[in-house]
């Protein structure tokens, strides 16, 4: 009997995952509260079902991958939500970014009904999720990662642990700070250097050498010069992380002067029209602003 797997929250990465595990031989059933969301993953030839019972009751793992907190607690832990399904015997996996303390709360609830739990945010985007090429940073008890092991090693070829429940969910944001950091500078940085007059793919090929690359630098920027804004990693989710790990930070009293910054710059972004373009459109939004302040 194949293992059956419930995965809820087939967005993007969520269907790329679900997909992956499906082509590996496992029996996927992807759930999500868009239609639209549901369709596309389907005519990708992911098995969907219309409701989370279908998905989740009997299933030797149930997994998620949801954009915020709020979701991630009412998908758990709501009335009518997974728990509330009945699942037994189960692995719950969530991949989410997310906060440690939504995480320990989920992983503390399925304690009590008898299932593991194991936190597991991923680095990556829809290709690698489909590819298998994600890199996970695992959080959870040896037993419960052990258990998990079949379907991690399918989706992830880099899996890196962090400690108990809920330090996965911290490495996360702290990875997608320095991420977000990183991009908004070489956005303000590159614009500079087109400003002053050197060519947008010589500056791009000189910096792919130079001591200020990064990888994001070099995934990205090469659709920068293409001027294609489309999502790898939308704006919105960018913000999102950085917000988090900026009131995570303020509950620790842990100062984050320039996370702040980097976030209030992707809000106005946001703003701007920015909203469902990948991160690296913040070039776009500093080169509009240069024109605008030289009367371009």
């Amino acid at each position: 009997m194949s293992v059956g797997i419930g995965y809820v929250g087939i967005g993007q990465m969520g269907a790329g995952m679900a997909l992956r595990l499906s082509r590996a031989g496992f029996h996927v059933i992807g759930y999500d509260v868009s239609q639209a969301s549901r369709d596309a993953a389907a005519a990708e030839g992911l098995r969907v079902t219309a409701t989370l019972r279908e998905a989740v009751a009997g299933r030797d793992f149930v997994l998620s991958s949801l954009p915020n907190p709020a979701i991630v607690r009412d998908a758990w832990l709501g009335e009518g939500g997974i728990l509330a399904q009945g699942p037994e015997n189960a692995v719950c996996i969530d991949f989410s970014t997310i906060d440690a303390e939504t995480m320990e709360a989920v992983g503390a609830a399925c304690v009590a009904r008898g299932l593991g739990v194991v936190d597991a945010p991923v680095s990556g985007g829809p290709n690698e999720a489909v590819a298998g090429k994600l890199v996970l940073l695992i959080g959870g008890s040896d037993e419960d990662v052990a258990r998990a092991k079949p379907v991690l090693d399918v989706i992830g070829s880099v899996q890196l642990r962090t400690g108990p429940v809920g330090t996965a969910k911290t490495v996360k944001l702290v990875n997608n700070v320095m991420s977000m950091g990183n991009i908004l500078i070489a956005a303000e940085a590159f614009a500079l250097g087109v400003a002053g007059g050197v060519e947008p793919q010589a500056l791009f090929d000189a910096l792919s050498e130079s001591g200020g690359r990064s990888h994001h630098f070099l995934k990205r920027f090469p659709n920068a010069l293409k001027a294609n804004w489309d999502p790898g990693f939308k704006m919105e989710l960018g913000e999102k992380d950085v917000a988090l790990a900026v009131e995570f930070a303020r509950g620790l009293g842990q100062p984050m002067p320039a996370a702040s910054l980097v976030r209030e710059l992707m809000t106005m972004a946001l703003a701007t029209g920015y909203r469902g373009r990948d991160v690296v459109a913040l070039l776009d939004m500093y080169q509009r602003m240069g024109r605008q302040a030289s009367g371009a």
